[in-house]
């Protein structure tokens, strides 16, 4: 109970300095950026979205939520078996097959390509 109220906490603070950003501030990540950016950036990015899964899943791990409330529990299913360096190339793989769609998020192609397939293979 003590880190869920400290971990509440430090989520609240985070978001209170991040509250200070305007929203024109943070760009979306989509294949254009994604496209253009370096290894190590790509990782970086995809490091912080294991973090935010990461951090989810260890909150609402005393009432766990169905998967119509929270679509964590089926990311982290889907991405089971997956690493950075995997992802990170179905990512690359996908937007240079799809050059078309640069615009398209990497967390809406992160889900489609990715996280929905690997929950098929799940079953």
């Amino acid at each position: 109970m003590k880190m869920k109220s400290s971990l509440l906490a430090a989520c609240i603070a985070l978001a209170v300095v991040a509250g200070a950003a305007q929203a024109q501030e943070i760009p979306l990540v989509n294949g254009d950026l994604w496209t253009q950016s370096t290894e190590q950036v790509k990782k970086a990015y995809l490091v912080g979205v294991a973090n935010v899964l990461q951090v989810e899943a260890a909150y609402q791990a005393a009432n766990k939520p169905t998967d119509v409330q929270s679509l964590v529990p089926r990311e982290l299913k889907g991405l089971q078996g997956q690493t950075l360096d995997s992802v990170r190339a179905k990512l690359d793989a996908w937007y240079a097959a799809n050059p078309g769609k640069l615009q398209r998020p990497v967390l809406e192609t992160l889900w489609f390509e990715i996280v929905l397939p690997g929950l098929k293979q799940a079953k």
